[in-house]
């Protein structure tokens, strides 16, 4: 009987061939055992206590996420809870505005909650100790997916990502960086201007070539999302007079060149079109007005004020205000 309690399958008739198993940081044996029993797919929790009493689980259990399988016996259930084991989870996020979201995003995919997340994302004390000004901080998070064990703590989220920012941030991206003349934090703050102007990746590289443009004639860069970043609303649709007196110094109808740091996470698409911005000649741009998403360009403010006239033309018999 005791040979077949340890060979005896644990796992039956699981959801899919292969599943997970999560052991909580913090949690001890008795709620494995809970969470084991509350488990449909796991069969005759006597024959397993007693093998993993046997082997001493109850001092070695290891907090991870485990790949499980269908027929998987007492035995390597155990084995594998004791050795730590764990499988790598792939963590994802992508450009976004906000640190909400992204607590909310990378909580969803691992142990760290939403919570616990937003407190390191807005300490300025771990900022500090990174060497990372509170403006610039935004710009530390490179989207990608990664791969984490599942137990990873909000800290050690915050320590990886700076990992990656330093790796991304490598000899080959300085040296083009030395070309370009500006810093990290100022390519990172152009590329999320452009981000916030258009999702087409395809020009992503004209507008931050416009922008550069208007920065070296000593021309405000006069980017509405940045209005909209300093106003504090995103929702509005479109910018209006009133909009563009408000103070900020993310305001870049009021101020010259660019803002303290940037208004969103920029995706890697967009960091290297502002690092390798398009050459031309353009300084205005606008929405077409075929809604297509795509932008008119223009060298000329003459050229620029025909293309947003029939834009705005567009907007107002749609009574977009």
């Amino acid at each position: 009987m005791l040979y077949s309690w340890i060979y005896r399958r644990a796992l039956l008739n699981m959801p899919e061939n292969e599943s997970f198993i999560y052991v909580r940081s913090g949690s001890d044996y008795n709620d494995l055992i809970k969470m084991l029993d509350s488990l449909d797919w796991h069969r005759n929790i006597k024959a397993f206590e007693w093998v993993a009493e046997k082997k001493n689980l109850p001092a070695h259990l290891q907090a991870g996420r485990y790949a499980v399988y269908s027929g998987m016996s007492n035995d390597s259930l155990v084995n594998l809870l004791r050795s730590g084991m764990q499988d790598e989870v792939r963590v994802t996020f992508n450009t976004m505005r906000t640190f909400n979201y992204l607590a909310e995003v990378i909580g969803k995919q691992i142990e760290a909650d939403s919570t616990d997340l937003m407190h390191v994302l807005t300490d300025p004390g771990i900022m500090d100790s990174l060497g990372i000004k509170e403006e610039e901080w935004m710009g530390m998070f490179i989207p990608n997916t990664y791969r984490f064990f599942w137990n990873t703590d909000a800290r050690s989220f915050i320590n990886r990502m700076h990992q990656e920012y330093l790796r991304f941030w490598g000899p080959t991206r300085q040296a083009k960086l030395k070309q370009t003349g500006m810093t990290v934090n100022e390519v990172i703050t152009l590329a999320s201007i452009v981000q916030e102007e258009t999702f087409k990746v395809d020009e992503m590289s004209r507008i931050a070539g416009l922008y550069i443009n208007r920065l070296n004639r000593g021309m405000r860069l006069q980017a509405d999302p940045t209005v909209l970043f300093a106003l504090g609303d995103r929702n509005i649709k479109r910018v209006l007079r009133k909009h563009l007196r408000v103070e900020s110094p993310y305001n870049t109808y009021r101020i010259k060149g660019l803002p303290p740091g940037p208004i969103r996470i920029p995706s890697i698409q967009a960091i290297e079109a502002s690092l390798n911005y398009e050459k031309n000649d353009y300084l205005y741009f606008c929405a077409k007005e075929d809604f297509s998403g795509y932008h008119a360009f223009a060298s000329s403010y003459a050229q620029h004020l025909r293309n947003a006239r029939r834009y705005h033309r567009v907007l107002n018999e749609r009574n977009i205000r």
